[in-house]
């Protein structure tokens, strides 16, 4: 599974594309454009790689994750938004989020057209990506977990040194304290960790050195 990192938007939020190179199968993970530069910039490198989009996967609702999502809509309407019922609430709300951070934009309710919980196994060609619920920043959280690749795309639940923010609506302290350590810290040591904002890690350094789960 190859993966490509862009930052996106005034909160520096980490969107993915991830592809398998046989098939050029592919997902956009957590679309964070907020202009059409950003727009430019995914889908030059999708076509650039001539990728056949198959999913657009959210780990989770919050606006800075999904300002691409209209953009996508229109590029690729055939192409499903997949994440976890949990988060409809806030999907549904995005345009009370926008105010909560004075943000002068319009943005419209988003739909989701599947939905994902633990039992969910995804593919990208002979690729398999297995979903693993992690409420606490979000009461629909997921991650996706690429056991060939050895990678993990973590969202807002865990970060190189720290742990996602439980202070906005749905975030409960306790259900993201379990979703880390019962769920992320599970997984073999050696595991990429891709998270929301910020550097990559892995589960091994984060056990051993985030402050968080000492």
């Amino acid at each position: 599974m190859q993966i490509q990192r862009f930052e996106f938007n005034l909160f520096g939020e980490n969107t993915y594309v991830i592809y398998d190179a046989e098939s050029l199968e592919a997902a956009v993970i957590d679309p964070g454009m907020s202009d059409a530069q950003e727009v430019n910039k995914l889908s030059g490198y999708i076509k650039g790689h001539s990728l056949k989009l198959k999913y657009i996967l959210l780990t989770h609702a919050h606006i800075d994750h999904t300002f691409g999502i209209d953009a996508l809509r229109v590029m690729y309407p055939d192409v499903p938004v997949v994440g976890h019922k949990a988060d409809l609430p806030l999907a549904a709300n995005r345009v009370q989020q926008a105010k909560m951070f004075h943000l002068p934009i319009n943005v419209t309710p988003l739909e989701m057209d599947r939905f994902v919980d633990d039992k969910s196994i995804l593919t990208l060609g002979k690729e398999e990506i297995k979903v693993i619920s992690t409420p606490g920043h979000s009461p629909g959280g997921v991650c996706y977990y690429i056991p060939s690749a050895g990678m993990v795309i973590t969202g807002d639940t865990l970060f190189a040194g720290s742990i996602g923010r439980v202070d906005l609506p749905g975030g409960n302290g306790t259900a993201l304290l379990n979703s880390v350590r019962n769920k992320l810290m599970s997984l073999p040591p050696s595991t990429i960790v891709y998270p929301g904002h910020g550097p990559a890690t892995t589960i091994s350094r984060e056990e051993h050195t985030n402050p968080f789960l000492r």
